[in-house]
């Protein structure tokens, strides 16, 4: 499915108005802070009810509006229609009017976006790059989301826990919360292992293409060194009295790490800017082709200003390697030559101060 218009009201910067999608390619064109970006979140947000730039849910909300909504109509199922909404600290999403919960809302859509932010997987914290791969695998795996979603829960409760024996309280309970915690804990490892072996070979071969590098690979790096829960609960006892005194749990999932090699040395802490920027797009790349691989449906693809930092080779080299997607919205410049990257049928927009205009009412 992909959706023939995006409707949105007191969102960001952007004016509430109704715009025409009925397109494969979209391509906005506009200066920096004119409200490309804000269009493609409001998209995101009908995928994922989040935003892709960290940003906390009541800052899409405009500037002076206590709430905020997006509508997105689909073109391929008549008069069918997602609606998501943020009014205050309630988020509500909604399909023909029944509500529906976000991981309801992944089974009907999903987006992947490629963004500046999307750096911090190569250059950023762990946490940044455990986020991607974690993502990449609730895109088409419920039973990872569902494990991963109950292993935070427990997580959250012995963090809770250790700071209450830090402050003298009884340390019983962890005898209770540490089976569960390893039992999902290791639920999480293993499919994190056996998902990096498939996606790190899609990886290297697009890479490889564009970059004309060949075998860079990911690596998977476990916190744990024990695979069955007993050896996992006696590991947690080993650590105890350190995370008692640190007040939070330092090994787990969690904790995991991701790292990108070539020939058994690590390639990211090396690479020049250019390589990482690269690693980052690929990355994108990647995850589209996998979630494809695996429920034969085509993403929407959401491109905001990736071509800029890409030499004209490159650039061509990108577009041949993009999976294949049901819709793709692009943002440009307007001194960018993006008449060179359109088709036939492409839809482009001038967008200005949040207003976007069709090229053909310019």
């Amino acid at each position: 499915m992909f959706f023939s218009a995006i409707t949105t009201e007191c969102f960001r910067n952007l004016n509430d108005t109704k715009i025409d999608t009925r397109g494969k390619d979209i391509f906005l064109v506009g200066s920096n802070g004119q409200g490309k970006s804000n269009f493609l979140e409001a998209v995101y947000f009908c995928s994922y009810a989040s935003s892709f730039r960290n940003s906390k849910d009541c800052e899409m909300i405009a500037d002076g509006k206590d709430r905020c909504f997006v509508k997105a109509d689909f073109f391929d199922i008549f008069d069918k229609y997602l609606l998501a909404g943020i009014a205050g600290e309630k988020k509500t999403i909604s399909l023909n009017n029944k509500q529906i919960n976000r991981k309801e809302l992944l089974s009907i859509v999903s987006c992947v976006v490629f963004c500046h932010e999307d750096l911090d997987f190569v250059s950023g914290s762990f946490e940044r790059r455990r986020w991607f791969f974690d993502q990449n695998i609730c895109l088409y795996d419920p039973a990872y989301l569902n494990a991963f979603q109950s292993y935070k829960k427990i997580l959250k409760s012995r963090n809770i826990l250790l700071r209450e024996i830090n402050e003298g309280k009884s340390g019983a309970i962890l005898d209770v919360i540490d089976p569960q915690l390893a039992d999902y804990g290791l639920q999480i490892m293993a499919k994190r292992e056996k998902e990096i072996n498939f996606f790190s070979d899609i990886f290297n071969s697009v890479y490889e293409s564009v970059a004309g590098i060949y075998g860079i690979k990911i690596k998977y790096k476990k916190s744990w060194k024990a695979d069955n829960v007993n050896d996992v609960i006696f590991e947690l006892k080993e650590h105890r009295s350190s995370e008692i005194a640190y007040k939070t749990t330092r090994t787990g999932p969690h904790r995991d790490n991701y790292i990108f090699t070539k020939e058994s040395t690590v390639f990211d802490s090396t690479a020049s800017t250019g390589q990482r920027r690269l690693l980052a797009l690929i990355l994108r790349v990647a995850q589209a082709l996998r979630y494809f691989e695996m429920t034969k449906k085509e993403p929407i693809l959401l491109l905001d200003d990736v071509l800029l930092e890409l030499d004209g080779k490159k650039r061509m080299k990108f577009l041949q390697v993009l999976p294949p997607y049901k819709q793709a919205f692009y943002t440009f410049l307007p001194e960018e030559h993006f008449e060179e990257y359109r088709k036939s049928d492409t839809i482009v927009y001038y967008v200005h101060e949040g207003n976007l205009v069709h090229e053909d009412n310019r």
